[in-house]
């Protein structure tokens, strides 16, 4: 009898040693939240685990979850080269190594007769990790540097793929994608509760509650279900601490962050025909109001919050750093079921096919900002024209 993927996966976990678990280069609160659930989950089994993720940055109102800043931008290293000197006749007196014009020099002096070519084979080692979970990915380009660089890491190792979005692509030997659930964290709740519950304590349970609550917009979201309440009532019953949760996530606005909303607020437009909300904030708004890009994430939230009959918002904004003078960050929010990424896969968008980023460069942020208005307005003719 085949075993079922839980089981499956149960025996993975038993039998690997090195576990990697990564998440899409853009992935926010929902995916953070899931990797410093299960980097404690982990180590409550005693497991090596590494998160890391291509260009991550922590946000400050998740640094409250255990193990959050343990998630790195980039690997360590994920193999060795061995080299390996048949010495049976020769033996060793001295070893010793230095690095000139960028090259390694590595000298062995034995200790009786001299060392050929032909006593030395070259191999590489094993890659660091023998397990991979991907959390809240669509597919693997989405990990963006992490995948690109390393695909035969990809290739070559088992990988457990959880994720609750319907554009998932199961790449995964082993997928764990429930669309029925209004995240990420829900999914890896009911496979760690399967798996272990006793290895669910407050630090686990806290992150994954926090994972629903951001994701759920603290259950104001339109994919609340039954099942959502039940879930986050049972993560409570496990030691989740919702006070602080919420504390955390939505009453550590500073000043700076405020002052960049109300910018963002009073440069608003909107088509109300079409549902489209959006606005745009200039470099000068980063320094007048002395804030930086990572104050970002959750005004698109305060956007469709302000505006409930926007369908799909629109956030644009320059790039404060000097090197990208001409750079405009895009980012888009539908609540429809819009393939919007697909329309705009020209600009290379990273996320989900309703929620995702990307970069305009050579074009001032009034040039980005007419632009990709027009695109979306005629995405949406013609998809308003389709359905009608």
């Amino acid at each position: 009898m085949s075993l079922t993927n839980l089981e499956q996966a149960a025996q993975l976990l038993k039998t690997k040693k090195n576990i990697l678990i990564t998440f899409r280069k853009d992935g926010a609160g929902d995916a953070i939240a899931c990797a410093s659930a299960l980097l404690s989950f982990l180590e409550g089994r005693n497991k090596m685990a590494d998160a890391v993720c291509t260009d991550f940055t922590l946000a400050e109102n998740l640094r409250f979850l255990k193990n959050a800043d343990k998630i790195k931008n980039e690997f360590a290293h994920l193999q060795k080269f061995v080299i390996s000197l048949d010495v049976e006749k020769t033996g060793v007196q001295e070893l010793s190594y230095d690095v000139k014009d960028k090259r390694l020099r590595i000298f062995v002096t034995p200790k009786q007769g001299y060392l050929q070519r032909d006593n030395i084979r070259t191999a590489q080692s094993d890659f660091r990790y023998d397990l991979i979970f991907v959390l809240n990915s669509p597919d693997l380009a989405a990990l963006g540097a992490i995948f690109d660089n390393n695909t035969d890491l990809f290739y070559k190792t088992p990988i457990i793929n959880i994720d609750n979005q319907p554009g998932n692509e199961h790449f995964g030997q082993i997928n764990f994608v429930d669309l029925t659930c209004a995240s990420t964290a829900e999914v890896l709740f009911d496979v760690l509760r399967k798996m272990g519950e006793e290895n669910i304590d407050e630090p686990v349970a806290t992150a994954l509650l926090s994972g629903i609550i951001s994701e759920t917009k603290s259950f104001k979201a339109d994919n609340v279900r039954p099942d959502t309440l039940a879930n986050a009532s049972k993560l409570i019953g496990l030691g989740a601490d919702r006070e602080k949760i919420v504390r955390h996530l939505y009453r550590t606005r500073t000043i700076a962050m405020l002052k960049l909303w109300g910018n963002a607020l009073a440069n608003m437009q909107i088509d109300k025909k079409l549902g489209l909300v959006w606005s745009i904030i200039t470099r000068e708004d980063f320094i007048r109001c002395g804030a930086r890009e990572a104050d970002l994430r959750d005004i698109i939230d305060e956007l469709i919050n302000t505006s409930p009959e926007a369908n799909l918002t629109l956030l644009l904004h320059e790039h404060t750093a000097p090197h990208k003078p001409q750079a405009v960050h895009v980012m888009i929010n539908s609540k429809k079921n819009l393939d919007l990424k697909t329309h705009l896969a020209d600009y290379k968008p990273n996320g989900l096919k309703n929620n995702f980023s990307f970069i305009v460069e050579n074009k001032s942020l009034k040039e980005a900002e007419e632009e990709i208005v027009l695109k979306l307005k005629n995405i949406l003719g013609v998809q308003d024209t389709n359905t009608s």
